[in-house]
């Protein structure tokens, strides 16, 4: 029998004391966030749970109703919102919420408010849930701007002012990646334990990747630099291997794939969406935080993505972010078509 594995077995690095560790480091911590983090946790495995019964429990199908980004809400789109949106009220340690899902922002009564404000997509490629393909919840994390009572402008921040960012991945595995600047880390749900335990720590994305990721459909629409760099993926100027295409269509599992093996992701700006699809708060600005803290980059055609200063609370935003090398390739193709057209 091997001691030494059965021992390593049984010294989990749960996502709970994982935190409270690196709370540890900080003797001015009072463990608010430490407590926000459960309560996000909770949420996570909650929404989990109703993914993974969501056929058996009729959770399939549309609501009746369309969002804010005038987009049909599943039923589990509403369940998950309400989920969320009770977790973190009910943490005592938020003021200001901004969901995907609802038009306004949600302000957190006095007496059960806290200093952090949470922006978050609860349900991230739901139109996949009736086929069977990863979705997942996306959240980014701000602190109060000092001596603020909490209003729109503490969310209204750069990506760069964020706290922490993270999204939990519901698939084949339930996995929660979590950043709270100093890193990033991957965390997988054992269902025995009901436990999310550390399965990928200090995640670095790869300089250079074999993979590209991107809806080609929208290829008629794409200006010139896009094109330009899609097109030297399929056929290398040097006579390397081209890049693989690979497009899920759900951007936490694009994401999550460009994170492990390298690559580049992408939504650019095109003539049907000339802002782009993605939203900058609570998609851009996360993701953009995670792959900078694994070593990547994160580029909007026009600059770094974490710098943007939002103007509304569903500002959409364009992005391409994964490997420094293959970031550094689009940036320069970017700028020698704005030097060509000055």
């Amino acid at each position: 029998m091997d001691h030494a594995a059965e021992a390593h077995r049984t010294d989990l690095m749960t996502i709970t004391r994982f935190v409270l560790n690196e709370q540890s480091k900080h003797p001015e911590a009072r463990g608010d966030f430490t407590i926000l983090l459960s309560h996000i946790v909770l949420g996570c495995k909650f929404v989990c749970s109703s993914v993974s019964k969501a056929g058996l429990a009729k959770l399939i199908g549309l609501a009746g109703e369309v969002n804010v980004q005038g987009e049909q809400q599943k039923k589990l789109d509403v369940l998950s919102n309400e989920v969320f949106i009770n977790a973190l009220i009910s943490s005592g340690r938020t003021s200001i919420l901004v969901s995907e899902e609802d038009e306004q922002a949600t302000f957190v009564e006095p007496s059960k408010r806290g200093r952090y404000c949470v922006v978050f997509d609860p349900l991230d490629g739901s139109s996949n849930i009736d086929c069977g393909v990863s979705i997942g919840t996306i959240f980014g994390i701000y602190m109060l701007k000092d001596d603020s009572e909490g209003t729109l402008n503490d969310v209204l921040q750069p990506g760069k002012k964020m706290v922490a960012a993270g999204y939990c991945m519901y698939g084949s595995s339930c996995t929660l990646v979590l950043s709270t600047g100093t890193g990033v880390n991957g965390f997988t749900l054992d269902p025995s334990l009901g436990e999310f335990i550390l399965t990928h720590p200090d995640i670095k994305v790869p300089k250079k990747g074999k993979i590209y990721s991107v809806n080609e459909g929208n290829a008629k629409n794409w200006d010139e630099p896009t094109k330009k760099y899609v097109e030297r993926c399929k056929f290398p100027e040097d006579e390397s291997s081209p890049k693989s295409l690979r497009y899920i269509g759900s951007m936490v599992a694009d994401v999550h794939r460009t994170l492990l093996y390298g690559g580049i992701f992408m939504y650019p700006a095109d003539k049907k969406s000339p802002n782009g699809k993605l939203r900058t708060l609570y998609e851009v600005f996360p993701m953009s935080f995670l792959m900078e803290q694994a070593g990547g980059q994160a580029f909007t055609g026009t600059g770094r993505a974490l710098d943007i200063v939002p103007t509304t609370i569903h500002q959409r935003s364009p992005i391409f972010l994964g490997s420094c090398e293959d970031v550094e390739e689009i940036k320069s193709l970017y700028a020698s078509y704005e030097a060509k057209t000055l």
